[in-house]
């Protein structure tokens, strides 16, 4: 998985706007596995191989699926 976000150390699910992901990363949800503010939002599960996108409800980060 790959964020925008230069430091992923101290991301948190609203920092970084887009990530990149792939099929290893499903089933994805948001806020992502590790983040510092996993707590941020409660967990919702993202449909991203339907569309090869997908957005959070929550946070408005952006997950496009890379394969």
């Amino acid at each position: 998985m790959e964020a925008t976000q230069p430091d992923s150390a101290t991301a948190t699910p609203n920092d970084a706007p887009r990530y990149e992901i792939t099929r290893a990363d499903l089933p994805l949800h948001c806020p992502l596995p590790g983040a510092r503010g996993w707590d941020s939002h409660p967990r919702v599960y993202l449909p991203v191989k339907e569309q090869g996108r997908a957005t959070c409800p929550y946070c408005g980060a952006e997950f496009i699926l890379k394969d």
